[in-house]
């Protein structure tokens, strides 16, 4: 009798695990890489919406004393902080459209780009 199971019944720890046919490495890579890209896609469509929702708040004249508003205005300064001032226009509104919608833009390209990729992969 040469039974090196811990327990009659189970595998040892060491030995591999037995897998049902068509199911493997690969799947569950790709179910990651797919979580993964949904990810970076939310992430990328949430910042381009705060600074998106920043633009409408702007330019409707939203009361700046508002707690939302705030909060708003600060989490799109903070996303478009590397390009701001990038464009210096007269017109204080198209300003603003244009120094924080560019970020916008970038971060859906990229974010959406990155997510196809690993999509592919």
């Amino acid at each position: 009798m040469n039974n090196t199971d811990p327990v009659a019944g189970y595998q040892a720890y060491d030995q591999p695990q037995p897998q049902p046919p068509g199911h493997g490495r690969p799947g569950r890579d790709q179910a990651t890489s797919r979580r993964i890209a949904l990810s970076v896609c939310t992430i990328a469509d949430v910042a381009a919406g705060f600074l998106g929702l920043w633009i409408v708040l702007y330019l409707l004249d939203a009361n700046q004393g508002n707690p939302f508003v705030e909060f708003v205005h600060g989490m799109a300064d903070w996303l478009s902080g590397w390009a701001q001032d990038i464009f210096t226009m007269d017109t204080e509104g198209l300003r603003v459209v244009l120094n924080y919608g560019l970020p916008a833009v970038i971060y859906l390209l990229i974010g959406h780009g990155i997510a196809a990729r690993l999509n592919r992969a």
